[in-house]
C-alpha cells in the first residue's frame, strides 16, 4: 500500500544522520479534577519530535486516522519538521486517556489504540533503509506478522535497531507473544530500553534481572530506567554506568514523556558518535539523557524539553 505522507521536509543530505521511529502516535487526553487537556502524544511520536528538537532529522511511521485528532497530529509533526508516513486507521486516531493521581497518570485507551498496527509498504521500507537508526517504541510486539515484516525490513540491526519495550497493561492483547517477539528483536539490536515497570509487567522480575537477561540473549546495550532513581547503561562488553535523576529547582509538573525524552537523548548521542563509546562516553550520554528527562518533567505534556545549559550535569 502506498504511504500517506505528511510533514515531509525535503530531501535529506546523504551524510546527515537520520532516524526513523516506528510505533504509536495518539492524542494524550489528561483528565484533571478541574478540567481536561489534550496534547499530541504517543511514545514513538514523542521520540521523533524529541530527536528533531535535539537537531536530528527524523521520520515517524505510525497509524493515524482521517479525523480532527489526526489533523492535530499532522500539524504538530509538520511544525516540528518530522516526516510522517501514515498507516490509515478505520477506527480513527488513537487516544490515551490519563486520570491524574498525584504526578503519575492512570491510563485507559480507545479502540484505535488497542487495535494499532503498522503497515510497511515500499515507501516505509525505503525510509527504514535510509536511516542511521531505526527506533521502535509503542510498537505492537504481540502482532507477530507485523514483527516479522519489520524484522525483514531492518538490515544490520546490531548497528541500527533501537527498541523501547514500553508495554501498557491496557494495550497488551497477548503478553506472552509480546514478550517473546520483543526478546527476538532485542537479541539482535544495538540498544534496548527497559523500565522498572516493564520488567515487572512482562517478566515478573526485577529490572537488574531483566537487564542481564537481555544481555544474555545478545542485546548489545541495555538502557534500564527506574524513574526518580535514575538509570543505567549496560553493554555486552561489561561496561556499567549509572546516573541518578537530575535535580532541578523547578517543581515536577508530570512525568509524561520522561522515558521517551531519555530514549530520544540517547538515540541523538548514538547518531552523533564517531566510533564505539567507551565508559566515559557512556557516562556522558546517560548524564545528558537524565538532564533532558528532568527538564521534560518540568513542562506539561510529553514533548521533550531541552535543559538550560546551567542545568546540565547537576544531578542528585
Amino acid at each position: 500500500m502506498p504511504a500517506h505522507r505528511a510533514g515531509q521536509v525535503g530531501p535529506r543530505p546523504k551524510a546527515e544522520p537520520f532516524v526513523v521511529v516506528v510505533g504509536d502516535a495518539c492524542i494524550d487526553e489528561v483528565r484533571l479534577p478541574e478540567d481536561a487537556q489534550v496534547f499530541p502524544g504517543g511514545s514513538a511520536l514523542n521520540v521523533a519530535v524529541g530527536l528533531s528538537t535535539l537537531g536530528v532529522s527524523a521520520a515517524l511511521v505510525a497509524m493515524v486516522g482521517d479525523d480532527a485528532d489526526g489533523d492535530l497530529l499532522r500539524d504538530y509533526l509538520q511544525l516540528h519538521r518530522v516526516e510522517l508516513l501514515v498507516t490509515p486507521s478505520s477506527r480513527g486516531t488513537a487516544r490515551a486517556i490519563s486520570e491524574r493521581m498525584g504526578a503519575e497518570p492512570r491510563y485507559s485507551f480507545t479502540e484505535a489504540a488497542i487495535h494499532r498496527r503498522i503497515e510497511l509498504g515500499d515507501a516505509e521500507v525505503a525510509t527504514i533503509e535510509d536511516a542511521s537508526l531505526v527506533v521502535l517504541s509503542g510498537f505492537p510486539f504481540d502482532d507477530t506478522q507485523n514483527v516479522k515484516v519489520l524484522q525483514a525490513a531492518v538490515r544490520s540491526p546490531l548497528e541500527r535497531l533501537v527498541i523501547d519495550a514500553n508495554p501498557r497493561a491496557g494495550l497488551l492483547r497477548d503478553a506472552a507473544t509480546f514478550t517473546r517477539n520483543l526478546e527476538d528483536l532485542a537479541a539482535t539490536s544495538r540498544l534496548a530500553k527497559i523500565g522498572e515497570e516493564d520488567a515487572a509487567l512482562l517478566w515478573g522480575r526485577t529490572l537488574d534481572e531483566v537487564t542481564q537477561h537481555l544481555l544474555d540473549l545478545g542485546t548489545d546495550t541495555v538502557l534500564s530506567t527506574a524513574g526518580e532513581r535514575g538509570a543505567m547503561l549496560s553493554t555486552s562488553t561489561g561496561i556499567r554506568v549509572r546516573a541518578a535523576a537530575t535535580d532541578l529547582a523547578e517543581p515536577i509538573m508530570d512525568t509524561m514523556g520522561a522515558g521517551d525524552a531519555t530514549l530520544a537523548s540517547v538515540a541523538h548521542s548514538l547518531v552523533s558518535l564517531n566510533g564505539v563509546p567507551d565508559e566515559q562516553t557512556w557516562t556522558e550520554i546517560l548524564g545528558d539523557a537524565m538532564a533532558v528527562a528532568a527538564a521534560t518533567c518540568r513542562a506539561p505534556g510529553g514533548s521533550l524539553c531541552r535543559p538550560h545549559p546551567r542545568q546540565r550535569g547537576v544531578r542528585s
